[in-house]
């Protein structure tokens, strides 16, 4: 089972010092990878209809994964690099391909895409993209997206898609892994139709019901599940034996990848004794990984 660790977004600062050290010292510490959230708002959750039910407010600082990904692609050798999940419909397909072929390149190759449709109506507003319709749209992206990574010109015309004999250069040298997130239905299907794999938001009995649920569709698409990797991510503030009854759960039922996040959050993972320094972060992953070996 591969280990990787959450880029603390909430609680790392703007210090570059910060961010270096903290990257640096993942990758030489031998994770697997290194993951990343995503939002480019954050809105206040009160008098709102329909209403915010996101763990996020205005309050949570978050650093923009693609252009991070930049940066850390300079600073580390080994340690992949995800984005769990950026939110593909508030974004231009074209952009996000072009944006992920980049850092994939600049990585050498040691991106993987990890998308989803996100939960803030409030955020697309902001960013002139419809809410009602993100599903749709998400579907076409993945068509748009890998297109352009393999074909010199894309000419495509969807309904909510338009590109006429144009492509981006220059293209990754690889095909770039699609992983999908989320939890409901639509999401587990999408994965299974489209996926390279599937990353849950938590571990814990819901997630292992939704990985069962997974698995059938996988077999309806006739993919064999033993070749499609998934991956869940403990919340490392709920406490030490929890997370590690979590993380053996999580390998008995054939957990490929585990993720280890070490921010506080009072709806995803709280913690009585949060870390405030990057060591702090470094400690926290390593009596975690410890204890789960």
């Amino acid at each position: 089972m591969r280990l990787a660790a959450v880029f603390p977004t909430t609680e790392i600062g703007v210090d570059s010092g910060a961010v270096r050290a903290w990257a640096t010292a993942v990758d030489e510490l031998g994770f697997h990878r290194i993951i990343a959230y995503d939002h480019v708002l954050g809105a206040t959750h009160e008098r709102r209809q329909p209403p915010l039910l996101g763990p996020y407010t205005e309050h949570d600082p978050f650093r923009e994964p693609m252009v991070l990904f930049g940066f850390l692609a300079a600073i580390t050798r080994r340690v992949e690099l995800m984005t769990g999940v950026l939110i593909a419909p508030q974004r231009q397909a074209a952009l996000i391909a072009k944006q992920a072929a980049e850092i994939d390149l600049l990585s050498d190759g040691r991106f993987v895409l990890g998308i989803g449709t996100g939960w803030n109506h409030v955020e697309y507003t902001a960013l002139g993209m419809a809410f009602g319709n993100r599903a749709r749209r998400f579907d076409e992206q993945v068509e748009v997206i890998r297109q352009l990574w393999t074909h010199d010109l894309v000419d495509v015309d969807l309904p909510h898609h338009r590109i006429d004999r144009a492509g981006i250069a220059p293209r990754p040298r690889r095909a770039i892994p699609i992983w999908f997130g989320g939890s409901a239905e639509r999401a587990l299907a999408r994965a299974a139709r489209l996926g390279d794999g599937f990353t849950f938001g938590s571990a814990g009995q819901r997630t292992i019901t939704a990985l069962a649920r997974l698995r059938e569709l996988l077999e309806v698409e006739e993919r064999e599940v033993a070749d499609f990797p998934v991956e869940a991510i403990l919340h490392a503030g709920k406490g030490l034996d929890v997370v590690v009854a979590e993380a053996l759960e999580w390998r008995e039922h054939g957990g490929t990848h585990l993720a280890i996040s070490t921010m506080a959050n009072a709806m995803i993972g709280a913690s009585t004794d949060p870390c405030v320094t990057v060591d702090d972060h470094l400690t926290m992953l390593e009596v975690v990984r410890t204890a789960i070996a």
